[in-house]
């Protein structure tokens, strides 16, 4: 029988329900659907890893586990008081929804493993060891990565004496102007923690630099600096590896060559993953990065050593070229890359069997051993030539 039935049928029947005692009432009820979760009960980062012969999107916790996020929410949505959510199909995808519903999800999956103790003891089998699965460069890969060029007043004019560093830096604050932006390649230049760097074939001034990555959340163009930060979704470690070999002399007049110095293979180190901004802060006031081979410490600086900010960065980008979810802006290095004989007086460059370590605080840290590529054969003449023929390698 019909609701409307019956209540045409039994008019007293709406007053006998309304009269039933509360607890029986409650007791006919559904069990609430939980309220959107506006937060988490513990900060979380985001990446890319391999699981099961698969890159999978993971949500890491504690520097130490990584959950599958596409195998966690289907569990969590065998909840019915969960809403049907698709899991991302890759950090892009997550990056572009995250203001639209995907944040709230993650905080409902951070909150469900923690609250119900799944990091202690018996896991299930969607929490992974980080040791247990490699961890792939976070972003598969960056439409664009834009790296602002000397951007550290430290890093201005490394190989001058003290009295020119200084004149240069002085004249520098005086006219800052624009920044300096310049694209790296990204699928074949991105690479993941523990990855190696390779030294191209003769290239025997392979240079380091780590920066700060600010990775693009919400499109735009024209952005001012004052909304910059509304447009990041967090922030990761990179480097910025380069070839300070230069062109061999000959054929085209142009001696600058940015694909050299910047573009090789391996030469964009990204990860270990993302910290979604609310869980790192204003890189412009706690920022400090550090870069290490082995036990010695080569570079490291705080954003004090800036030029221009990096919301300065993002508005200049974004007046050239239209930013979008999964770019990439670096924010530039500081003194002491090995180019300069600012800090240890003479120029020291990457050798095979080194290992590379860079470290911003609050983010983690990037590790790579060093390698040689080998010779290449067959070519014709075309090819980039090793730096020993048209400079002194002694």
């Amino acid at each position: 029988m019909g609701a409307m039935a019956a209540r045409s049928r039994y008019p007293g029947l709406r007053a006998a329900l309304r009269a039933l005692p509360p607890v029986f009432g409650l007791a006919l009820a559904a069990p609430p659907s939980p309220a959107a979760a506006q937060t988490a009960v513990e900060p979380f980062k985001v990446g890319t890893f391999e699981i099961d012969g698969a890159p999978t999107v993971g949500v890491v916790l504690r520097d130490r586990w990584i959950v599958d996020l596409d195998e966690a929410n289907a569990v969590l949505e065998r909840d019915p008081r969960y809403p049907a959510i698709p899991a991302p199909a890759d950090m892009i995808d997550l990056i572009s929804r995250y203001e639209y519903g995907m944040r709230a999800r993650l905080y409902e999956l951070v909150n469900h493993v923690v609250e119900q103790g799944m990091l202690d003891g018996a896991r299930p089998e969607y929490v992974h060891e980080l040791e247990d699965v490699t961890t792939l460069p976070p972003i598969l890969y960056p439409g664009k990565i834009l790296n602002a060029a000397v951007n550290f007043y430290s890093h201005v004019n490394e190989t001058g004496n003290e009295e020119e560093r200084a004149e240069a830096r002085r004249q520098r604050r005086e006219n800052r102007g624009v920044p300096y932006l310049f694209l790296k390649p990204s699928r074949g230049a991105v690479v993941g923690n523990g990855q190696p760097i390779v030294l191209p074939h003769g290239r025997t001034m392979i240079d380091w630099e780590v920066e700060l990555g600010a990775v693009i959340g919400r499109a735009g163009k024209y952005i001012s600096a004052d909304d910059a930060e509304a447009h990041v979704f967090g922030y990761m470690v990179t480097m910025d590896i380069s070839d300070r070999g230069g062109r061999p002399p000959g054929g085209n007049p142009l001696t600058s060559d940015w694909f050299v110095g910047k573009g090789h293979d391996t030469f964009a180190p990204q990860g270990p993953w993302i910290v979604p901004k609310e869980f790192y802060g204003n890189p412009m006031e706690i920022l400090r990065q550090s870069l290490d081979i082995g036990d010695e410490r080569m570079q490291e600086a705080s954003a004090g050593d800036m030029i221009h900010s990096l919301w300065e960065l993002v508005e200049y980008g974004s007046s050239i070229i239209t930013l979008y979810p999964g770019d990439v802006i670096n924010n530039g290095t500081s003194g002491g890359t090995g180019m300069g004989t600012a800090v240890r007086g003479e120029q020291r460059f990457l050798q095979p069997g080194e290992v590379i370590s860079a470290t911003i605080e609050g983010i983690g840290t990037l590790t790579h051993p060093v390698v040689s590529e080998p010779e290449p054969q067959g070519l014709t003449g075309a090819q980039l030539t090793p730096v020993c023929e048209y400079r002194s390698c002694d």
